[in-house]
């Protein structure tokens, strides 16, 4: 499978600062620096706002500029082409009309022109998470003039893993990535950048934690290190 991803163009659709390392920054290290793929990012919530009981962006402004900041530092860490930041309300996208979440998308497929989207797993206990993975499936409707070909979603720790057991979308990977440890690296070298974002052991976005996930993943299929990732479709 990674091999069919070779000198593509390839969209990563999150919903929050973070979500682009915390899901697939491993992965993207490695699809850049060994597949020639060309990789963009976008990030659709401002990632800070939901920490107050109402939104309130002035209340934050001094931290979203900081975040912005920050998403800089760790696309770089992992190799991104580039970023297009929006200011959906995190946590909330509940409130947003999923129709311009799909309008974004759809923006930025005709002006990147990718064949591969990576997003966020549909199951994930994060609504943010849902309706960004919901909006994708919606923007990318496989119609003979569709360009996006490839669907992939990836599990984003203290979300993905926190689901109920036996909730009827948990995530079952059927794609894995095997990596060095130089990608897992980049990766944390990303995550930290994040400073509102990461956090100590045992939390699932601790350097320590993000390094035995990576290492979990890998024993799963024989490697040292992997990523898991869901293919939702992929047209041949």
């Amino acid at each position: 499978m990674l091999e069919s991803l070779r000198n593509k163009r390839i969209l990563a659709v999150v919903a929050h600062p973070d979500d682009e390392v915390l899901g697939l920054g491993g992965t993207i290290h490695k699809l850049v620096n060994e597949y020639n793929c060309v990789i963009r990012a976008i990030i659709l919530g401002e990632g800070i706002t939901s920490r107050s009981d109402q939104r309130d962006a002035a209340k934050w402004n001094k931290e979203l500029k900081q975040h912005r900041k920050n998403i800089q530092s760790s696309i770089k860490a992992v190799g991104f082409e580039s970023v297009g930041i929006y200011d959906f309300p995190d946590n909330r996208f509940d409130d947003v009309n999923v129709l311009d979440l799909v309008k974004v998308i759809e923006k930025e497929k005709e002006e990147f022109k990718p064949s591969v989207i990576f997003t966020h797993h549909g199951g994930d206990t994060n609504v943010d998470h849902q309706l960004t993975f919901q909006a994708v499936i919606t923007g990318c409707r496989p119609m003979s003039h569709e360009m996006v070909k490839t669907i992939i979603t990836f599990e984003t720790p203290s979300s993905t893993e926190w689901q109920a057991f036996n909730h009827p979308l948990y995530f079952r990977p059927n794609m894995y990535v095997g990596l060095k440890k130089k990608n897992v690296d980049a990766k944390i070298k990303a995550m930290e950048s994040y400073e509102f974002e990461k956090r100590a052991y045992p939390h699932p976005r601790s350097p320590e934690a993000l390094t035995i996930l990576a290492q979990k993943r890998g024993i799963e299929v024989g490697e040292n290190y992997a990523e898991a990732f869901m293919i939702i479709r992929s047209i041949n």
